[in-house]
């Protein structure tokens, strides 16, 4: 299987990055390399490292971006270690940094890397296949209470206390070894009337066990402040979300970016000294248009943010 990468608003990133021919990019996210090759385009003297932990997207972009081997640079890692990926290519800072979120579109087509409910595969959910944990694990690992805790927090569930007890009931029998088996107890969890609206009945239990698994979520909270002190003056970092959860913690970090202030509202100047490190572009997230989301579907859920670094002369 192909792949593929149908980047998602790119007109979009690539206005908010503001592109330089003689500029350094970074694309924490890589995957079929979609958004980098057009950002290489543009490219004289610049240079753009891709990152991904996903073995499979790291080989499809480097042939995609064979073109461009002299402006480009693929390191197969996560984007929480960017900093010291980028000491080791000779790089201080970036003029841009770029995240396209979530899983990719090949990932969930490729039945074998378990990621889907759509077809009985291994239940594996991995991003990076040199991991050992797999969703398997998780699903015959943890308790019923764990269980519901991710299945509420992450998949905004509000079945997850039946879907973790029947998953706890039917793993006593024996062993849940795939997404199908998974399915079946998802669906058997969840009301006949519940499960006439808000599409598949397992998509929201299948993203939060991919979200722990992968820990996506607490990468992304520890890593946005570092992404932005990586940024050059007037560097910009672009974050694609597609989901509630992601979105608010990228809203609440550019926000906390801008105004670090953490003095009492009724104190007349600032004391605790925490300075700001830019601003906010996009006070309201950019979506797809309405063209993208036909040819796209998979875009529907997607939100644009976009944080500006200022050094404060």
């Amino acid at each position: 299987m192909e792949f593929s990468h149908t980047p998602v608003m790119l007109e979009e990133v690539l206005d908010g990055l503001h592109i330089r021919p003689d500029g350094i990019y970074v694309d924490g996210t890589l995957g079929g390399g979609g958004h980098s090759l057009e950002i290489a385009r543009r490219l004289r003297n610049g240079r753009l490292i891709g990152i991904d932990q996903d073995g499979d997207a790291i080989e499809a972009a480097g042939k995609r971006l064979e073109p461009y081997s002299d402006k480009v640079t693929i390191v197969r890692d996560n984007y929480r270690n960017m900093a010291d990926i980028l000491m080791k290519v000779n790089v201080s800072k970036a003029d841009g940094i770029l995240l396209d979120l979530g899983v990719s579109s090949y990932q969930l087509d490729d039945a074998d890397r378990g990621f889907t409910y759509r077809d009985d595969a291994p239940l594996d959910m991995r991003m990076d296949q040199r991991s050992r944990k797999t969703a398997r694990d998780i699903v015959n690992g943890y308790s019923e209470a764990e269980l519901s805790r991710i299945i509420r927090n992450y998949g905004e569930e509000r079945f997850a206390g039946n879907i973790a007890r029947n998953i706890v009931r039917e793993r006593q029998k024996s062993p849940i070894e795939t997404t199908g088996e998974l399915s079946d107890i998802i669906h058997a969890s969840i009301p006949a009337k519940a499960r006439r609206t808000g599409g598949n009945p397992s998509k929201r239990t299948f993203q939060a066990i991919r979200i722990e698994l992968n820990e996506e979520l607490s990468i992304l909270e520890e890593s946005l402040d570092g992404l932005i002190s990586l940024l050059n003056d007037h560097g910009r970092i672009c974050v694609i979300t597609f989901h509630s959860l992601e979105d608010r913690i990228v809203k609440n970090a550019f926000r906390t970016n801008e105004n670090p202030c953490i003095c009492p509202p009724d104190f007349p100047v600032c004391v605790c000294g925490r300075v700001s490190k830019g601003q906010v572009i996009t006070r309201k997230p950019i979506v797809p248009d309405e063209e993208e989301t036909e040819r796209n579907p998979r875009s529907s859920s997607a939100k644009l943010r976009i944080f500006e670094r200022i050094y404060k002369k």
